[in-house]
């Protein structure tokens, strides 16, 4: 296991080729937004990054006696940002057969019922944490269970390895078993309760989480929203139009409402610092409430497609007459994978099939600064720049034979990043830093994240 750093640690640095963005790729031309470093240094003190530049401008400027780490052969990047995903869900990946509404009785909910446990729920934060860190995911949107011991246990594990994470317990007191529901009020109890221990207890930040309409009362909603109001900076997450069965669903059960998202609107629930999932059928209507709230969208393409759910819309999603605040999430039950490399892979065969490209820069700004962005966080995560908080991965591009063989042939950086996305996945990941530390090296003795 990697302890903390030593003193000596506190200040130290990263020398490497290294990729970040100085700007959004959907409005402006990828190539100019890719920032693309040959031969960068990278100086972290304190767990934040104070200077970032070409080594040979740097390094004359680096304190004395300052270790470097020379990464020759990899390629520096932000941390992932993952902006949906449910941690419970872990022990039943690649579960097969279901469309969403089946799979979530026949696989989710007994899955989700063993959290009552709070070591087992301890266990499984660990192993998914652990994870999410071999992937060069470094934060991350996470759904619970209706088990507060379930929040407790993912908290208590995220500060222990002081990853940036936004998770809050499931809200659900209808149409689910009786051991997955609480009540209106029991369930603003408890997620208050939650509030007031965890959220921004160092880098644990809060998410009232409805998990989606059809298993809410209108009470719960409400109340749901009423908990927005009461502390600063509190985060929404919960569904959207992921499932057509799912959408005729949540009409009949809300008929007053003219449609899923004014569900949410009419709680009190969609605005900064929402982030709905799956957004796959939706309509312009629901665009534009989007970008006028300031809401963001959270693309599964791996879910989507191993649910059947359909084909989100990305690009009319970040249409520059009205952008939406859009990120990448595995899922993980539905997804496939925890890697975001691998979610790309996906993103751009959905955007393919809906008769657009998904370049590379594009895909890496929404794994990276765009999921930053979504979740209000991108003055602190995303990029790699002088006051944001050093959460880095390091990439490699010949971590396989194949992949090495491929990138023998690359001749710019975007051709390297595009085979990262298409043929990587952990092993791609040579190592991940959380606040400047080390907490996953692939070639070490022990390989093991923390």
């Amino acid at each position: 296991m990697i302890s903390s750093l030593p003193p000596s640690l506190a200040r130290h640095a990263l020398r490497g080729r290294a990729v970040t963005f100085g700007a959004n790729p959907f409005l402006d031309d990828p190539a100019r937004a890719l920032v693309h470093e040959p031969d960068a240094l990278i100086l972290i003190e304190d767990g934040r990054i104070t200077r970032f530049g070409a080594f040979a401008a740097l390094r004359d400027a680096l304190p004395p006696d300052t270790p470097v780490t020379h990464w020759r052969e990899g390629i520096i990047s932000a941390g992932f940002v993952d902006t949906h995903v449910h941690y419970p869900q872990l022990p039943m990946i690649a579960a097969y057969g279901e469309q969403l509404l089946e799979w979530l009785e026949r696989y989710t909910f007994p899955t989700e019922a063993r959290f009552a446990d709070p070591d087992y729920a301890a266990g499984v934060a660990r192993r998914f944490l652990r994870e999410l860190l071999r992937a060069g995911t470094t934060s991350a949107a996470v759904y619970c269970t209706v088990h507060p011991q379930s929040v407790d246990a993912f908290f208590t594990e995220s500060a222990r390895l002081n990853t940036r994470m936004v998770a809050g317990k499931v809200l659900m007191d209808r149409n689910a078993p009786a051991d997955l529901r609480d009540t209106p009020q029991g369930g603003y109890d408890e997620s208050l309760a939650l509030i007031d221990r965890w959220h921004r207890n160092g880098r644990q930040l809060y998410a009232v989480t409805p998990r989606f309409a059809a298993t809410s009362t209108e009470e719960q909603l409400d109340l749901a929203g009423s908990l927005l109001r009461q502390r600063d900076g509190l985060f929404m997450q919960t569904h959207l139009s992921e499932n057509l069965a799912e959408i005729e669903w949540v009409g009949q059960l809300f008929p007053r409402r003219a449609s899923y998202l004014d569900v949410y609107a009419h709680a009190g629930l969609v605005g900064p610092r929402s982030v709905l999932g799956h957004g796959v059928h939706v309509d312009e209507d629901t665009f534009h409430t989007c970008h006028a709230t300031g809401c963001a969208l959270a693309h599964c393409p791996t879910s989507n497609l191993f649910l059947g759910s359909g084909a989100f819309r990305l690009f009319d999603a970040l249409d520059p007459r009205r952008p939406v605040r859009v990120g990448v999430g595995t899922d993980v039950g539905a997804g496939t994978s925890l890697s975001q490399l691998q979610t790309l892979n996906e993103a751009y065969k959905v955007a393919q099939s809906t008769g657009r490209r998904l370049h590379p820069a594009q895909a890496f700004w929404l794994a990276t600064a765009g999921g930053a962005h979504a979740l209000y966080l991108d003055d602190r995560i995303g990029t790699i720049a002088p006051g944001m908080e050093a959460d880095l991965c390091v990439l490699d591009p010949a971590a396989t034979p194949l992949m090495a063989q491929r990138a023998e042939q690359c001749e710019t950086i975007e051709d390297l990043l595009f085979v990262l996305m298409m043929l990587g996945d952990d092993r791609s990941v040579r190592a991940t830093y959380v606040a400047g530390r080390l907490v996953h090296d692939r070639d070490a003795p022990d390989s093991h994240a923390v």
